[in-house]
């Protein structure tokens, strides 16, 4: 076995030995480019025998990350050299990419290599088989230099160029880390993580849901805001953000997805505009920013009620009893959107619980910017309002058989599936659930959904569920929120605990915390499986490092404060 060793130090770098040559792979990604620099290196302790070459095969495969490629004529196999450098374009349509390199010599090879083996896409029930193309060979003479270059880039790039980009990259990810305290290692590290999702739309900034094939969706966006910015001091990042999505709001809606390659933005989503009120708020208490909030946000945010108020999209709309409704046929509207074919697998229409706690908590906000801003009229509407939805939802959401909350309230049944979702009726910033009622529900989702990684999204003993995530589409599907562990969720859990306990258990984090140090290296995945808990889905997820940033975040100032309360106290015993 050639490979021998791997680390981050801090970027990638995989060590490889034979017959006695020792020989360092390192691989970055040039921050704001589309550019990876690929550097080898022999090293002190690697014999170096007469004649020793390097030869490099580049393998491309010119697509999306949905798809896979395949041998095709349609390629065109043509190589322009220049000097120090070679490039290609198999495709007119696409962007020619460039291979500057420090090689003795290139030649071009036009070889396709056949049938890639993808174990993962296997077991996923997709498309598992590659082939990829080979363009040139690039032979280093190792003897004459320990060292191989080459910088891959849709820009003219110079091989010589790698050491002032590898500095660079290392003095921008130590500025970063920067941001959470020397002594924090696990901070840095999320510190990190965090800015790998923050790109740039246009003249603004937006948040990738998920690495390897999420693009920026609405609702992921306006939740994992405060713990990707706003925690970091990044609040002119967070206004960008805000701003961008302001732009496009249509029909009281935010976009649940924006897609790529300039089509429409999509609005099937309920709770993306709702949450983007917590994300205002969050930026307003950050930043003190109340004239750009005023100028910028509030016209969006007073357009979202209004629409929301009299109906829009979806069967979207505030009933009498001042709950919002939503649902139509085929359409799956919460943040429990799986769907295979036809098949909405949540479909949860009529008036879900977490809906309607952001809907009050939106009406709360909305109310407060409208009296700061001296808009009385404004103020008293949405108080009429979030005083009739708070309480309709706890004559109708209380489930006191259960001793919890329905999950979905219709017409025709009450849904008491035990969800998660009901934690958001304590732990947004405006509760609306009665007082009374925080202990059994929080008692009934620790008891039922609380695990080291995050919440299930089912109870056990639930019919409908599915403790693993696995097999092809439509079984991963039909697991995804019935059972299975989502990280992100213990924000919110953290956030009702403190709320009505004064505390959370001690190590309400500590596993997603060593979790940075596995699988996905200094991430934080999509989900796990509910039983045993296995990190699934994108290895890397907006919102479950942000809400694990928030959750520090709100433990260190609880802390804080009891530590200023005691202190207080010694004080004044003295």
């Amino acid at each position: 076995m050639y490979l021998q060793g791997f680390r981050l130090d801090p970027f990638p770098i995989w060590t490889f030995q034979v017959d006695g040559v020792e020989l360092e792979k390192h691989v970055y990604l040039v921050h704001g480019e589309e550019t990876v620099v690929v550097e080898y290196a022999l090293t002190e302790r690697s014999e170096r025998p007469a004649g020793l070459r390097l030869e490099l095969y580049p393998l491309v495969a010119f697509r999306d990350y949905h798809s896979l490629t395949h041998a095709s004529s349609a390629l065109d196999p043509r190589v322009e050299f220049g000097d120090g450098c070679a490039s290609i374009q198999p495709y007119g349509e696409l962007p020619r990419l460039h291979f500057a390199h420090d090689a003795a010599s290139a030649e071009a090879t036009g070889l396709w290599f056949y049938r890639f083996e993808y174990e993962m896409e296997r077991a996923r029930g997709l498309d598992f088989e590659e082939d990829l193309f080979n363009p040139l060979v690039l032979r280093f003479d190792l003897n004459e230099r320990p060292t191989a270059t080459i910088v891959a880039s849709l820009e003219q790039r110079r091989a010589s160029d790698a050491t002032s980009l590898g500095e660079s990259e290392r003095k921008r990810r130590k500025a970063i880390a920067d941001r959470a305290a020397p002594e924090d290692e696990t901070g840095r590290l999320l510190a990190l993580a965090s800015d790998q999702f923050l790109v740039r739309r246009g003249d603004r900034k937006t948040v990738i849901a998920g690495y390897p094939w999420f693009a920026d969706w609405g609702r992921d966006t306006m939740i994992a805001l405060p713990g990707l910015t706003l925690a970091f001091g990044q609040d002119q990042t967070a206004r960008d953000i805000l701003v961008e999505f302001a732009q496009h709001v249509d029909q009281g809606m935010l976009p649940n997805r924006f897609p790529e390659q300039g089509e429409q933005p999509e609005y099937n989503s309920v709770d993306a505009a709702l949450w983007y009120f917590d994300a205002v708020a969050a930026y307003l208490e950050h930043s003190g920013d109340a004239g750009g909030v005023e100028a910028e946000l509030y016209p969006a945010l007073c357009s979202i009620v209004d629409w929301f108020e009299r109906g829009t999209r979806y069967g979207i709309g505030a009933d009498a009893d001042g709950l919002l409704h939503a649902g139509a046929p085929g359409v799956q509207l919460t943040w429990m959107d799986a769907k295979a074919g036809d098949w909405v697998v949540t479909p949860r229409r009529g008036k879900p619980v977490e809906v309607q706690a952001l809907w009050f908590n939106a009406l709360r906000i909305l109310g407060e910017l409208a009296r700061h801003f001296g808009d009385g009229k404004r103020q008293d509407r949405c108080a009429g309002l979030a005083d009739r939805a708070q309480g309709s939802f706890n004559r109708l959401f209380w489930n006191e058989q259960r001793n919890c909350l329905f999950d979905v309230v219709d017409e025709l049944n009450h849904d008491d599936s035990i969800r998660p979702n009901q934690v958001f009726a304590i732990s947004l910033r405006h509760a609306v659930l009665d007082r009374t009622k925080w202990e059994p529900v929080l008692q009934t989702v620790e008891r039922e959904l609380l695990t080291p990684y995050g919440l299930r999204t089912l109870a056990p003993g639930d019919p409908g569920y599915c403790a693993r995530y696995e097999g092809g589409v439509r079984s991963r599907d039909a697991a995804y929120h019935q059972g299975t562990v989502w990280p992100w969720l213990l924000g919110p859990y953290v956030a009702a605990c403190l709320r009505v306990r004064g505390a959370a258990p001690a190590d309400v984090l500590s596993a997603l915390e060593r979790h940075l140090r596995d699988a996905g290296l200094g991430q934080v995945p999509e989900i796990f499986d509910a039983e045993p808990q296995r990190p699934r889905g994108c290895f890397a997820q907006a919102w479950s490092v942000a809400e694990l940033v928030r959750a520090r975040q709100m433990l260190a100032q609880s802390d804080a404060s009891d530590a200023a309360s005691n202190a207080s106290s010694a004080k004044i015993s003295g």
